[in-house]
């Protein structure tokens, strides 16, 4: 499956990556509304774009259980095709509602990270690009995307080599008018110091991984000075999210701060000179969740890779604290399967492995679950669960 997955994308890349991605600047007039719609998908992000000249562009479409909400948000809308479809990067939470709208509505052209995932969600996302024959396309740094030919939108960053998968986000900048767009996707603190060489400006920011404390840097907001923040998360989220730092460098510089947990979807429509937030230019305050700090240490801990061929999962700690693993476990949903943890610590931002199939193995940070097969080829949900029961994390 890793094969096909490698000759996909190398069958996409030899169709042309560039055509659909120039290098001239693209004049920018203001006139015709121009609408960027932030939908409710909980948590995760899903953001649709409808341009002057009534193009369409939809940039991620959240957890795959929020794909047929946001086909029929598109269909209420209107919305018959796309002619463009962003995935920011491979995770979940941002190409899983990307299945359904494969499924139901025709797409001109798909740009994605080219950043290579062994999940499910992202294995299936693929084959359906390619048995619909849509036109693929993985940009680079600095390229301008010929989305409108009054909407400028440059590329801040892309990166298919990235070793983390929120470090491969596609940020896009866009520029109608005097009215600017920033969606950063998942970007963190480092990138964010690398896109502030380019002048990241702007009006309306789309806060880096849902208001999560690793974006959303102090100088990184000053430098944009967004008059708008938008924070796309879900109620009561086991991350707690938006942080409270991120909360108060947005309120310091008076930002008007609008969360889809607390408004539903958030629409923003622009001449390109004035513009409104749902109509209405003002928001309540958002309060973030205060996590504990047993809740902030273990949310720390994800699932960050799945291989299904070499039966290998690796469950990092994102946190700043080790975090005991005793009695947690780790779930094969389909096959039923479950792997109970020995009393380890994982140190934080370390890696622990857990190795399955003829070549499982343990030792140094390998742990054995059995020399059986767990994961199916054709994919298998895993679960974590801390020794309270409680779902810390998932990958499809």
């Amino acid at each position: 499956m890793k094969k096909l997955i490698v000759l996909l994308l190398c069958i996409f890349l030899l169709a042309g990556c560039t055509e659909a991605v120039k290098t001239e600047q693209v004049p920018v007039t203001a006139g015709h509304d121009m609408r960027v719609h932030f939908i409710d998908v909980g948590q995760g992000d899903s953001i649709l774009i409808e341009s002057p000249n009534g193009k369409t562009m939809l940039v991620d479409g959240g957890v795959k259980s929020a794909g047929q909400q946001v086909v029929s948000y598109l269909k209420d809308l209107g919305v018959s095709k796309l002619d463009m479809v962003v995935a920011t990067h491979p995770d979940a939470d941002h190409i899983g509602g990307l299945i359904p709208v494969l499924n139901s509505i025709p797409i001109e052209q798909f740009y994605d990270s080219g950043k290579v995932h062994t999940s499910q969600t992202f294995e299936e996302m693929l084959m359906l690009i390619d048995e619909k024959n849509i036109p693929y396309y993985v940009p680079k740094k600095g390229d301008l995307i010929e989305f409108d030919k009054d909407v400028t939108v440059k590329v801040l960053n892309a990166n298919e080599h990235a070793t983390d998968n929120n470090d491969a986000s596609i940020v896009l900048k866009m520029v109608y008018g005097h009215i600017s767009f920033l969606l950063t996707g998942d970007a963190g603190i480092a990138l964010e110091k690398e896109m502030m060489q380019n002048d990241v400006t702007a009006t309306v920011l789309k806060a880096g991984h849902h208001g999560s404390n690793t974006s959303s840097s102090e100088d990184f907001i000053r430098a944009v000075k967004p008059e708008v923040t938008i924070l796309s998360y879900g109620e009561d989220n086991k991350y707690g999210h938006p942080h409270t730092e991120v909360v108060n460098r947005l309120q310091a510089i008076g930002s008007k701060i609008y969360a889809t947990a607390d408004l539903g979807t958030i629409t923003v429509s622009t001449d390109g000179v004035n513009y409104s937030v749902n109509g209405n230019e003002t928001s309540r305050a958002v309060t973030p969740k205060e996590p504990s700090k047993e809740e902030s240490s273990t949310s720390a801990v994800e699932i960050i890779s799945k291989d299904l061929v070499t039966e290998i999962v690796g469950i990092k700690n994102n946190g700043q604290q080790a975090v005991s693993l005793n009695e947690w476990q780790l779930i094969s949903i389909e096959g039923n399967q479950v792997f109970n943890f020995p009393n380890v610590s994982l140190q934080p931002g370390k890696i622990i492995y857990i190795t399955s199939g003829t070549n499982a193995r343990e030792g140094q940070n390998y742990l054995k679950w059995t020399t059986k097969q767990i994961w199916l080829n054709d994919g298998d949900p895993a679960q974590l669960r801390n020794e309270k029961g409680e779902l810390v994390s998932e990958l499809d």
